[in-house]
């Protein structure tokens, strides 16, 4: 589906502004990556989504097939663009929709400030031309989510998403390009935290981000984990992992094996800066 958008860009509020973004640009509206997890369905309006969106999330996308022209008038040399909190630029749609090519088009003609692309998409390596050439005109950084290094737990909560090993094979053609990549744990699935730290060190040369699901108890507001991932967890005995003090004793042994390696470790917006710095 598409639908032509009055906007593309958005100045940022919340977690991502208070990492230090300006902007940030959503070239579509609904996700088919269709995480069991993911908090935008939970955002509702606020997330710029129509009733279809939340109560269908993943069976389908609309994109925003004027974001070109948008991105035309709106860039500004001084913004630091997040791409993107509310959908993965890499979902699946976007291997036939084709959005992205143009997108980064107009970012390398309107250069902004600072540029990063979120995704956890192999399909960001057929760019790879285009984000060379953005990468030469501006600072651009790709953030690559990795989730768990168990497959059996991937299908569980992300069955449309790559391997870790697809992945891992994607931030290493982005680096030996040239092209400056982060290794995200976001959300931090069910996983052995030691052995996912040390795959981050050993693909990556930055500092690690990371960060876990969502829950009420720490987030009070606004967007949270879907409900479906609560059930998912309860089914398979994954629950304490949505769990305040589990999920914080897990980010300090992840902490533990980063700091060990001399590089630094953070979650929520202390560790998303560094993309924005």
């Amino acid at each position: 589906m598409s639908i032509l958008s009055k906007t593309i860009l958005s100045p940022t509020s919340g977690f991502i502004a208070e990492a230090g973004f300006t902007h940030s640009l959503t070239p579509a509206r609904n996700c088919t990556f269709g995480c069991t997890y993911c908090y935008v369905p939970t955002m509702g309006i606020y997330g710029g989504l129509k009733p279809e969106d939340w109560r269908h999330w993943g069976q389908f996308t609309t994109f925003k097939t004027n974001a070109p022209e948008l991105l035309r008038r709106q860039l500004r040399a001084n913004q630091v663009i997040y791409c993107s909190p509310l959908v993965d630029p890499y979902q699946p749609a976007e291997e036939s929709q084709k959005l992205m090519p143009n997108i980064l088009h107009e970012l390398m003609a309107h250069p902004p400030r600072i540029c990063v692309i979120q995704t956890r998409g192999p399909l960001i390596v057929r760019d790879l031309e285009p984000l060379l050439e953005l990468s030469r005109r501006t600072t651009l950084r790709v953030s690559f989510s990795l989730t768990t290094n168990r497959e059996a737990v991937r299908k569980l909560y992300e069955p449309h998403c790559a391997t870790l090993d697809c992945r891992l094979k994607a931030i290493h053609i982005l680096r030996q390009a040239g092209i400056t990549t982060f290794a995200t744990l976001a959300p931090l699935l069910p996983c052995d935290p030691e052995e996912l730290a040390g795959i981050a060190l050993d693909e990556t040369d930055n500092d690690i981000i990371g960060d876990a699901l969502h829950v009420r108890s720490i987030k009070p507001r606004g967007a949270t984990t879907r409900e479906a991932a609560f059930r998912i967890s309860q089914k398979h005995g994954f629950a304490e992992w949505l769990d305040a003090e589990f999920q914080a004793e897990v980010v300090e042994r992840i902490g533990r094996v980063v700091r060990h390696a001399g590089r630094r470790f953070a979650t929520g917006p202390e560790g998303f800066r560094w993309l924005a710095q």
